[in-house]
């Protein structure tokens, strides 16, 4: 019987959960899920001087709004320093690594050294085969405090057998003895990952690919250690449309981000799947099919090209395909992280809840992100006398006359509707002989303070027969 899958996301709490680290946390956990095992939260916040309690709870915020449960309890790495100490112990113990005791000082001249000799900037291993007892290499070092070293290979080659990158070969002269556990006894990194994915029974690593060096060091310790190797697959970045590494200009924002900018989680996760993983020239997943289609074999190793235009249209047709009810629910529930949002939510009461769901079908044609529907639904919370807005004003100077006998002719409309406002309206067009649009982008302007909006007729119907009227008469008299 075969080992149950077990992957990991592991991010530094230093900053926002950015767009690349949501990626590889959605690529773990489709996978964990198609293979019907668990993706595990590890908090990598051993850079004490770095890491914050903001951006745990970013990190965390981030993976539930975008539907990435994890299983089990978060694992802090910190938490587990002790245990790291006690692995680089036993190792030295054993004669698998070595105390050394370079100064910064030779450490960068060893360093500068070997970039004038043309050889990469190694430390030299010169305290690993001293000879003689661990107080005569004491008594030489003169006091200054040791860090434990792997004694790693010097011959040979150490070989990452990738499931994205296929067969990564580095040869171990190029690859020097590295730090373990710190002068203060607090681990490094790499020392911290091995132990922490052993312990926590992680059969299948995916990340970056600029982690593929720290894969064939890692590699090194498992191997010393005795234990066995997860199986791994380093995933290319995500670059922006030029081709240059992602950045802020490119679209390089948190997840919080996107959520403020009115993305839906099922949209940003579809083109998140879409970065370096492919089944055809399909597009369009739900979230169960990408977890039966999910596979490494189709992940590519050329970096993927980060498109804003392609997720807002992406998120448009997943806005469009979204029940009324349901959007409006995303729209409320995103409100406090839109700017300017939470003082709309104050005014969301059981009638304006109803108006902005029956407005929904003419409002979701019209909008790619949450931020413009909400944008096009404002005229539902504006108050009399509406604010008008410069192309509104421009509208209203040139078709004010026409408002009275419209307003007359939508005051005789039986069934207050947007077909009989409709009717109403093209009658009083034909009469007059004037354009629809003549006529119909006063009442636009009128109705909204500005000069676009959802369908004029649905607009009528929405806000309801008193409030079109009194609205209409608002500028009449203006």
């Amino acid at each position: 019987m075969s080992q149950p899958v077990v992957t990991r996301f592991a991010p530094s709490p230093t900053g926002f959960l950015h767009i690349g680290g949501a990626r590889t946390a959605l690529f773990n956990w489709l996978f964990a899920r198609h293979n019907g095992g668990k993706m595990l939260l590890r908090i990598e916040d051993t850079d004490r001087e770095r890491s914050t309690d903001a951006a745990i709870t970013a990190i965390i915020d981030g993976l539930d709004w975008l539907g990435l449960k994890w299983d089990g309890d978060t694992i802090y790495q910190f938490a587990r320093a002790a245990r790291h100490a006690e692995v680089a112990h036993g190792l030295y113990d054993k004669g698998l690594a070595y105390k050394c005791y370079a100064t910064a000082g030779e450490l960068t001249a060893m360093r500068d050294l070997a970039r004038k000799e043309g050889r990469p900037p190694r430390y030299d291993g010169r305290w690993r085969d001293l000879g003689g007892t661990q107080a005569e290499a004491d008594a030489i070092a003169e006091g200054r405090k040791a860090v434990i070293r792997l004694k790693a290979p010097k011959e040979g080659e150490t070989v990452i057998d990738d499931k994205v990158q296929g067969r990564v070969v580095f040869p171990n002269k190029d690859l020097d003895d590295l730090v373990l556990l710190r002068s203060d006894n607090t681990p490094t990194y790499m020392l911290a990952v091995v132990v922490d994915d052993h312990d926590m029974g992680v059969t299948n690593i995916i990340r970056g690919d600029d982690h593929l060096t720290n894969a064939a060091r890692q590699k090194q310790i498992y191997e010393a250690l005795g234990w066995g190797v997860p199986t791994m697959a380093h995933i290319p970045l995500i670059h922006g449309q030029d081709g240059a590494k992602l950045s802020k200009r490119h679209g390089a924002l948190g997840v919080e981000q996107y959520r403020a900018l009115g993305f839906l989680p099922a949209a940003l996760r579809n083109y998140l799947v879409r970065l370096g993983w492919s089944q055809g020239d399909r597009e369009f997943f739900t979230t169960e099919e990408m977890v039966e289609a999910f596979d490494l074999a189709q992940v590519g190793r050329s970096a993927a090209r980060f498109d804003l235009v392609k997720l807002e249209n992406m998120n448009g047709h997943y806005m469009r395909a979204t029940p009324d009810a349901e959007l409006t629910r995303s729209l409320i529930e995103t409100l406090p992280y839109i700017a300017g949002g939470e003082e709309l939510a104050s005014k969301l009461n059981d009638k304006l809840l109803a108006q902005l769901q029956k407005a929904m079908p003419g409002l979701k044609e019209r909008a790619k992100t949450l931020v413009e529907l909400l944008d096009g639904a404002r005229f539902l919370f504006a108050a009399r006398p509406l604010e008008m807005d410069a192309k509104a004003l421009g509208i209203l100077s040139k078709g004010r006359e026409h408002l009275p006998e419209l307003i007359a002719r939508l005051e005789a409309v039986p069934e207050w509707n947007a077909a009989a406002a409709e009717a109403a309206v093209r009658a009083y067009a034909e009469e007059t002989e004037a354009k629809l649009g003549q006529v119909a982008q006063p009442l636009r302007a009128a109705l909204t303070g500005r000069g676009t909006s959802p369908g004029i007729f649905d607009v009528l119907e929405v806000l309801g027969r008193d409030e079109s009227l009194s609205r209409l008469r608002d500028q009449t008299n203006a």
